[in-house]
């Protein structure tokens, strides 16, 4: 691809692709999946969203959890606590007491990326996938009691970039059932389809995984940041400041309408992607937080998706207002929306260069963005509220990987500044005062800002595009 071949699809999985199957099927606590809530694994948060009015919780070991050797093991023992309906909080803060209301939310765990190591636990030696460590734990502590009340060892997998790592999965979730003597196909994974090599490949992850897969959902945050990062030496296909790059632009509805069909031929779900909004406390601000949500979910409906992502609680009642005009009545999804009379979607469609401004304002709030981002994440808080919005990894990535792109071409903001490193370096200074203002200075002082801004310059700055970020700020942990 560096080289000047753009992704296809894959002329060796044709027939994959033509072929006429479908995947085993869908459990009957998956049918329903019109909101789902995500967050990390702190006990709170396990409560909170497992009592929200949603039909699912997607419990995060990654991008919206700081790997702490202490929030991975502490975030086991609250999933198994959640998974026995046991768990149960005593805020000494507020004085309050959390624990499950009647007929909670069903548990999907997310594991980390197979690009995330996990330094605490080696073998011979090596570190292994962190994943690995969240989905073994996960699974052996609670397949017998998930089973026991109706339900299963769910699963989402992140960052898939291909067929090849989803048979590595697979296998996986197979040698899992065999060690423990379940039937064929009792693990159960959505994946997410969050990288540009993925979306070429859709069929075919569905064709590896066909015993254990249900869903695909658009993970579109990390999508983005894979369309910079896989086309990272193209100058027509630089993206726009990050709040231009929305779910109507031509590569990101071609991305989200081919996904839909693909997983309604096959007999999979198809989830939309996350609101990141958290809702205001002045009336005004909220009542226009809950309008852009409404638009979002509506486009989402109205494509076919079965279900949608919300990251704050006091969301799930909008979505779900809007999830239930589009599914119906005495309908679990929107299964019946096939999307077959939709012209091809074409890979030129999947690659549209997305037109838009590069703005100062909006370069300078993506440096302040991710130095707080960063700085949250390397002092152990990977699900950080920044300026309304609820961020986790994929934010930073995309805000550095954009910057980076821009120094890399010599492209121009729209007032006419060129962006290169000096000017970077010159929004960075002057932003951190900014954030300096923000949090005030015994935050700042007792924070790692300062750690976090070298981060940020180094992979902003540097020759090659750094994969990902988390992989190198692991080793401040």
């Amino acid at each position: 691809i560096d080289a000047g071949e753009l992704p296809d699809f894959l002329a060796e999985t044709k027939d994959i692709r033509d072929g006429d199957w479908s995947i085993l099927g869908v459990p009957d606590d998956l049918q329903d999946r019109r909101v789902e809530i995500t967050g990390p694994v702190d006990r709170k948060m396990i409560i909170n969203a497992l009592n929200a009015n949603v039909k699912v919780f997607m419990a995060d070991f990654e991008d919206s959890l700081s790997p702490t050797w202490e929030k991975v093991a502490q975030g086991q023992i609250n999933m198994r606590d959640a998974v026995n309906g046991t768990i149960t909080l005593d805020d000494p803060k507020s004085g309050k007491h959390y624990e499950l209301n009647e007929d909670p939310a069903v548990l999907i765990c997310r594991a980390r990326g197979l690009h995330l190591p996990e330094k605490h636990i080696q073998l011979e030696g090596e570190n292994i996938p962190g994943g690995l460590i969240d989905f073994a734990y996960y699974f052996f502590h609670n397949y017998k009691e998930l089973l026991a009340k109706g339900s299963g060892p769910y699963f989402y997998i992140p960052k898939l970039q291909s067929h090849k790592e989803a048979r590595w999965w697979a296998d996986l979730m197979d040698k899992a059932e065999d060690l423990v003597g379940l039937e064929r196909g009792t693990v159960k994974a959505t994946v997410l389809i969050e990288t540009l090599p993925a979306v070429f490949e859709m069929d075919e992850i569905l064709h590896e995984f066909k015993d254990h897969i249900v869903a695909l959902n658009c993970g579109r945050w990390d999508y983005i940041f894979s369309y910079i990062k896989t086309l990272k030496n193209y100058p027509d296909r630089v993206l726009p400041d990050r709040q231009a790059v929305t779910m109507n632009k031509p590569f990101l509805s071609a991305y989200s309408r081919l996904l839909i069909k693909t997983c309604h031929k096959r007999g999979a779900l198809a989830m939309g992607g996350m609101a990141a909004f958290i809702p205001a406390k002045d009336q005004e601000e909220n009542a226009a937080v809950l309008k852009r949500v409404v638009g979002d979910k509506t486009l989402e409906a109205q494509n076919g998706h079965d279900g949608t992502w919300v990251a704050h609680p006091g969301l799930a009642d909008t979505a779900m207002a809007v999830l239930d005009e589009y599914i119906g009545e005495g309908n679990a999804n929107q299964m019946a929306v096939s999307r077959a009379d939709d012209a091809e979607v074409t890979a030129a469609d999947l690659l549209e260069p997305c037109e838009g401004d590069r703005t100062e304002e909006g370069m300078r709030a993506n440096i302040r963005i991710a130095v707080q981002y960063i700085e949250a994440w390397i002092q152990g808080n990977g699900c950080v509220p920044i300026y309304g919005l609820m961020e986790d990894a994929a934010t930073a990535e995309i805000s550095r990987s954009s910057i980076w792109q821009w120094i890399h071409h010599g492209k121009d903001l729209s007032n006419g500044k060129k962006i290169t490193v000096e000017l970077f370096r010159e929004f960075m200074s002057e932003e951190m005062d900014t954030i300096k203002g923000e949090v005030g200075e015994e935050r700042f002082n007792a924070g790692r800002f300062d750690e976090a801004a070298k981060l940020m310059d180094r992979f902003t700055t540097s020759e090659e595009l750094a994969d990902f970020l988390t992989v190198s700020a692991y080793e401040y942990l």
